[in-house]
């Protein structure tokens, strides 16, 4: 007897090398052996019809694939999970976005602050599934200078114009040290970063890398940097805290989902100086028994067995339990 089939509907596959696809990729993953998985981006009448359920990721960008499988399958098994750009902009904003939830059976959040951005019609068939990674072995690193990442594509809602104008700030601290991963979605902001590498010389854009090769830059940096505008649960954060490198994030409802509200590396969304002084402490007191980056990094531990794979998988079987009738 075969293993049920689930569809995991994604708007983006392996070619864009982003959250949505991480995602995806990792379930179909995680879900072997209890499941077969297809990951979709796409979706017809007919196609796929032993498919006993659907995980949507993203409620507008996959609205159509969502609609077309509550019609043609209703009591079918049907979650929506949401992404920053849905919880924070499209379901006030966006008739699709909106339908999604409530067509869903279930909608999944992907960090604690979630739910609040919901109404309250919606809220009793919400869950909070924090994603998971990998955990890497934190690295020794140099004492000489201090060394900070921003990972991420360069669009508006990653909000780089605020690592830029940080760098800008920090351009005469030749011991401070700012690498930026992503390739330039929006071809302005890729004229913006070349633009401060020519005014800074400790700033380095190096455009998009595999994935691979920015999780091991992430575990040699003393610093990640996250400057998002929204986020509904961005992976870079818990590639970060499972690689022993602390972060500093803007304070957004995303970022303090992930981070917990007590945590120490926040700076006001959009505010490059109080990002600038955060690296200026760090590097400053570097050397110091309680330092800033070793504070940091004694709070991430303790977010860490949140973004286990254990407890994702056991997240993700339990939801299709709830999704799939006996």
């Amino acid at each position: 007897m075969s293993l049920p089939l689930i569809l995991i509907a994604s708007p983006a596959l392996a070619d864009a090398n982003n959250g949505n696809w991480q995602t995806a990729w990792r379930w179909s993953r995680l879900l072997a052996g209890q499941y077969r998985t297809q990951i979709v981006k796409a979706w017809q009448p007919g196609e796929h019809p032993q498919a006993v359920a659907m995980l949507a990721l993203h409620a507008r960008r996959t609205a159509a694939l969502i609609a077309a499988w509550a019609e043609h399958h209703p009591g079918r098994g049907l979650a929506v999970v949401l992404t920053g750009t849905d919880l924070y902009r499209d379901i006030h904003e966006d008739a699709a976005a909106k339908r999604s939830l409530a067509l869903a059976q279930q909608l999944v959040v992907l960090q604690e602050q979630g739910p609040l951005e919901l109404p309250d019609a919606y809220r009793a068939k919400t869950r909070v599934l924090y994603q998971s990674t990998t955990t890497r072995q934190p690295l020794a690193k140099t004492a000489q200078h201090l060394r900070a990442v921003m990972v991420g594509h360069l669009r508006e809602e990653k909000s780089p114009q605020t690592l830029f104008e940080a760098a800008r700030l920090l351009r005469d601290r030749s011991d401070i040290h700012i690498d930026h991963i992503g390739d330039a979605l929006d071809p302005a902001l890729g004229t913006a970063a070349r633009a401060t590498m020519a005014e800074c010389p400790h700033y380095r854009w190096l455009g998009g890398v595999p994935h691979e090769a920015a999780r091991r830059r992430i575990q040699r940096a003393h610093l990640l940097v996250h400057c998002s505008r929204m986020e509904g649960g961005a992976h870079v954060l818990m590639e970060a805290v499972c690689s022993g490198t602390p972060v500093l994030a803007s304070r957004i409802p995303g970022n303090v989902g992930m981070l917990g509200a007590d945590y120490g590396g926040y700076f006001p969304w959009g505010d490059a100086a109080a990002l600038a002084d955060l690296l200026r402490r760090a590097r400053d007191d570097m050397n110091a028994d309680a330092s800033t980056v070793s504070r940091l990094e004694a709070q991430c531990r303790l977010r860490a067995p949140l973004f286990a794979p254990a407890a994702e998988q056991a997240g993700l079987l339990a939801l299709l339990q709830d999704l799939i009738p006996s």
